[in-house]
C-alpha cells in the first residue's frame, strides 16, 4: 500500500508565499515522474508543475517563474515553493507519484491541500 501526506497549504496573502511538501510512505521500490495539481472551484484538475526523479522539471504557464519543484528522492518527498502568490492561485492541491512497488506501479494522489490567497 502507498500513501501520499500532503502539508504546508493556508492562507496567505496576495503577494505571499508558501511551501508545499508531500511524502510518499508504504511499500515502495521506486518513485518515477512526482508533480503537483490543482483544482479551483467549478474548474479542472490542472497540471502546475512534475519533476522527473533525475530531477528534470516541467512548468505550466501560470507557474513559470513563480514557483518551484524540487524532489529529495531519498525521503520520497516532492516540494513545491511557492512565491508571488495571487487570488488566482487559491485552489485545493494535490500531488502525484508514478510508484513502482515490487508488485506493480501505478499513479498514487494524496488527499489535498487547500491554498487560499486573500486579503
Amino acid at each position: 500500500q502507498v500513501q501520499l501526506g500532503e502539508s504546508g497549504g493556508g492562507l496567505v496573502q496576495p503577494g505571499g508565499s508558501l511551501r508545499l511538501s508531500c511524502a510518499a510512505s508504504g511499500s515502495i521500490f521506486r518513485i518515477n515522474d512526482m508533480g503537483w495539481y490543482r483544482q479551483a472551484p467549478g474548474k479542472q484538475r490542472e497540471l502546475v508543475a512534475d519533476i522527473t526523479a533525475g530531477g528534470s522539471t516541467n512548468y505550466a504557464d501560470s507557474a513559470k517563474g513563480r514557483f518551484t519543484i524540487s524532489r529529495d528522492n531519498a525521503k520520497n518527498t516532492v516540494y513545491l515553493q511557492m512565491n508571488s502568490l495571487t487570488p488566482e492561485d487559491t485552489a485545493v492541491y494535490y500531488c502525484n507519484a508514478d510508484v513502482v512497488t515490487r508488485a506493480s506501479m501505478g499513479k498514487y494522489w494524496g488527499q489535498g491541500t487547500q491554498v487560499t490567497v486573500s486579503s
